[in-house]
């Protein structure tokens, strides 16, 4: 990945903007928040920004997590599709969070950056849910939209995680300020450390 606009000794999300009307924008806080709780519960310098990279253009490449997430449409186009997948393949990590409604869009999009692959359920004994915090009942049910099961899936490029894309979960409304949504304290503790699992598992592999 190229270190350009990555301050070397310090981690940033990037929130990855969309076309195809989606409100790829929605709760500016959440990774800002993410990012100060990772940096006072591990060793990892962050820098507690919300920052946005737009996916037609090649700053993608100077972050090495994306984050995505909004309701309704997401459209790629076939660069965009393309430079995607360089992306993942050159050891970006790209996380999903379905914000309710975005699922059939985004199953339907990422087959155009990988129509070879198919998002797999993982399975609670991967890494992902164990890696700092114990979540081995899957994904915490954040933001109850409706009475679905949350589910956690991934896309592998060889062994490695690429993409993890979590279902009727919703943990970045967690770490939205707590009046956005108004969850409890419980429920934003439980979303912001699986966020946090999520950031060491893409930075340890």
């Amino acid at each position: 990945m190229n270190a350009k606009g990555q301050n070397e000794s310090a981690f940033q999300i990037a929130r990855l903007k969309y076309n195809g009307g989606g409100d790829w924008y929605n709760d500016p806080s959440a990774e800002v928040n993410l990012l100060r709780f990772v940096s006072q519960n591990t060793n990892i310098k962050v820098k507690a920004e919300y920052k946005f990279v737009d996916i037609s253009s090649e700053e993608i490449f100077s972050y090495p997590f994306l984050f995505m997430t909004g309701h309704g449409n997401v459209v790629f186009s076939k660069d965009d599709a393309i430079r995607l997948r360089k992306y993942l393949e050159n050891g970006g990590f790209l996380y999903i969070d379905d914000d309710y409604s975005l699922d059939k869009a985004v199953r339907r999009e990422m087959k155009k950056v990988f129509p070879e692959k198919d998002f797999v359920e993982l399975p609670f004994s991967h890494g992902i849910y164990n890696i700092l915090y114990d979540f081995s009942a899957g994904p915490p049910k954040t933001h109850k939209h409706d009475e679905n099961v949350p589910q956690g899936f991934g896309i592998f490029i060889d062994k490695r995680l690429a993409v993890f894309y979590t279902y009727e979960s919703n943990p970045s409304d967690g770490w939205a300020d707590p009046e956005v949504h108004q969850d409890p304290q419980n429920k934003r503790e439980e979303a912001l450390r699986f966020g946090t699992n999520v950031v060491l598992w893409a930075l340890s592999n």
